[in-house]
This record gives C-alpha cells, structure tokens and sequence, in this order.
C-alpha cells in the first residue's frame, strides 16, 4: 500500500479519538478515524444516565483538585484547550449546553447524541475520513518511527502518525477491551496496573441488605484506612445489597486503590452534617419530647427515613421497647454519636463491568505532557482513558478525554509541518 506519510491515524472514536481526529484536521491536512463499532461516541451515549455530562465549569484550581492520578501531567493539556474551550467548540457545532448544581454542564437536549452529532459535522466539515467497523490489530513500525496500522481485516493504513484513543477497560460491551494498553506494551510502553475506578464498593456488614434500595441525601462521607483521610465528601449516596453506591461512593471508590498499608477500609456517615452534636442532642430531646409515652423504636420517624430506623436502634444498643423518656442521657448520646459516625467496613470494590472508568493505563512518565507524544516511539500519540490518567465524577473525566485528544491532535499537526 501507497506510504502516505502525511495523514494521520486515530484509533478510537470515543470522546478523545473524535476530538483528536478534529484537532489534527484543523489545518487541512488529511485524517482517518478508525472505530471498531457501528457508530462514534458509544460510550458517550451512557455517560451521566444517557444525558452526558460533557464538562465541569469550575476554575483551574478546583479543575485539578479533582483529578485523583497524575493531574501535574494533565496541566499543558489543559492549558491549551479547557472546559471553556470545549463548551465553545460545542455550541459553535450546534449543540447548546447548561450549567446545573456541582458547576456540572450538560447538552441543553439532555441527549448525549447531541454531542456525537456535533463531532460528526465537525469532523465532516474538516473532511476526516471515519471508517466504522475498523478494529486494529497492531501499529508497525521501523524500530524507530510509525509506519502504519494493520488492520483486523489484514490491510494495512500506511502513515507516520498514529493517535491511539481506544479506552480503558470499564464498559466493555462499548469497545473498551484493552486493545490501546495491549498495542501500548507491544511497542515498548509499560501499561500501570488497571483497576475500576468510580465504582460502587462492597461491605462486610451483612444488614447492609435490608437497606438496598436507600438514598441519602446531603449526607457527608469520610473514607479513611487507619488514621490516614483518604477521601471526604458531601452529596448523595445509595445502598445496595452488596454495600453502597451513588456520587458520594463512587468518588471515594477512586481513592480506595491509593491507599498504603493493611489497615482496614471504614467509611463513615454523618447522617446529619448540618447540625453539630450538641445541636443534635436537642433535636433529638425535642423530638423524645414529643413522642414522650411511645417505645423508642417508634420515635424516630422524624430523624431517620423508615427504612433505616431498625439499623439504627440494633447498632444504638437501646432496648427498642423502652418509653422514649426512660432513655438515658448516656444512651442518647449514644445515638447522636452513632448519627454523627455512622460506619461500615469496605469489604472491596466492585468489578469492571460496573466502574465507569479505569484508573490506570498508559504510563505518563513514558509521554510528552506538552504534545501526547510517545518519548519512545516518533509519531505515536495517547489520548484520553488509555493513559494513566482519572478524576472525580462531575464531568472531570471527559474533559481529561477532550483536552488531551484535542492536544494530541495539534500536536501530530505541528510535528508534521516540522517534519
């Protein structure tokens, strides 16, 4: 096959490989999209519960509080091309955008497709070539420079720039299977340990059942191993009959893999953020005040949501028949602790086919923070999932996929008109 030097190649259309592909494509110059499913954007149409949450609108400094691996590696990617870069590039592609609660920013539509269909014209307006049902096989090359890409079917794409876009390993019936970490290896690059990340965690408490179904909400979330804080949160979280999920639990899942040591893993709710101790204290006084003459386990109706009333009086150590004002001051400064501590024990985290990211990937000590390029191999290019890159739920993710895509794109451009 004809070398065509000057085109360049990107392996995935996901958030990265679309934005990469428009990139490189800015400046006229020739580029193919190679994706092994039906359509772009598969995994786009599930995130945020189908409405895809596109970005975060927050400021630099809160941007990067919420990256959990590497966020110095991420500061040139974001730095060319933010989350106000992004909403520009969006809505100039007709798609508009809205800010909701957590500065999280989503189509107006509330339709992820939206946000294909925005790639899609602008990818056809630049003139990129998208082959769907492209799955490659390996990326060649002369032992120092790309040469090109062969694909499942035994062809080959001859070029000297290849951008590999191609995903973790969480939702895998979305394409994201490891091929990028498994042609990263084959060319020299060491791949981190891959583990689900922004992932529901299990616990050893076994009435954990009883609360399936649950969702607290504005409840604060401490998860610490030993005396080390690994995480804090205030927000929303769900029980399970495994353990526990929702934002909350899915952003503390992020930091259950950094932890250090074999301490045990104890998650802690405070039921009630805003009242203090003693401010709860009276409340529950007033509360008992009311229900004076009834049994304990049927006065609690105004504190906790019924189904975790039984819980609550097991793990207090009340007798649950007692008259409310027979309870002690000791026993109900029991309670107020046990509502101010609420803990369970993680047990583990949930597997891949739950996680909505990977944490792990590409080594980015192997990767040149200002252009995405290999330091190992010359016109190879990462963006997005596939490298050692992750944060926080709120948008944070994709825009790690469409910063880095989009200056991994520029770069392979520039790199070429060097060349």
């Amino acid at each position: 096959m004809r070398m065509d030097g000057n085109q360049a190649v990107v392996i995935g259309g996901g958030a990265a490989g679309m934005m990469a592909a428009a990139a490189a494509a800015e400046s006229g110059r020739p580029v193919i999209l190679l994706e092994k499913n039906e359509k772009l954007g598969k995994k786009l149409y599930i995130t945020g519960k189908g409405r895809c949450n596109v970005t975060n609108a927050c400021g630099r400094d809160k941007f990067f509080e919420n990256i959990v691996s590497n966020p110095k590696f991420l500061f040139s990617a974001f730095h060319t091309f933010d989350n106000n870069r992004l909403e520009k590039f969006l809505e100039d592609n007709g798609c508009s955008l809205k800010e909701e609660r957590g500065e999280r920013v989503f189509p107006v539509s509330e339709h992820a497709s939206d946000v294909t269909a925005a790639f899609e014209r602008c990818l056809k307006k630049r003139g990129v070539q998208v082959r769907l049902h492209s799955e490659v096989r390996a990326i060649e090359t002369d032992g120092e420079k790309i040469t090109g890409v062969r694909l499942a079917d035994g062809s080959v794409i001859s070029t000297g720039t290849v951008i590999v876009a191609t995903g973790g390993l969480s939702y895998q019936g979305t394409g994201s299977t490891g091929d990028g970490h498994r042609m990263a290896q084959a060319l020299g690059h060491k791949v981190t340990d891959c583990v689900p990340a922004l992932v529901p965690l299990e616990v050893i408490e076994d009435w954990c059942k009883r609360l399936q179904g649950l969702s607290l909400k504005n409840v604060s979330l401490t998860m610490s191993c030993g005396k080390k804080k690994l995480y804090q949160g205030f927000g929303e979280m769900l029980f399970t009959h495994y353990g526990v999920s929702g934002p909350l639990v899915l952003s503390a899942s992020s930091y259950f893999g950094k932890r250090k040591g074999t301490d045990k893993v104890i998650l802690t709710i405070d039921l009630k953020p805003a009242l203090s101790e003693e401010q709860l204290d009276k409340r529950i006084l007033r509360d008992f005040e009311e229900n004076r003459n009834r049994q304990f386990k049927n006065a609690l109706g105004g504190l906790y949501p019924a189904k975790l009333i039984s819980v609550m009086v097991e793990r207090s150590g009340i007798d649950p028949e007692k008259k409310v004002h027979e309870v002690t001051r000791q026993e109900r400064r029991r309670l107020t602790e046990l509502t101010k501590a609420f803990t369970l024990q993680v047990h583990g985290k949930r597997g891949f086919e739950e996680a909505v990211i990977t944490q792990g990937g590409v080594s980015v000590k192997e990767v040149n923070p200002s252009t995405m390029e290999s330091k190992l191999v010359r016109g190879l290019y990462f963006a997005g999932e596939v490298l050692d890159l992750d944060g926080l739920t709120g948008g944070f993710n994709l825009q790690i996929a469409w910063s880095t895509g989009y200056l991994a794109g520029t770069s392979s451009m520039e790199m070429e008109g060097q060349g």
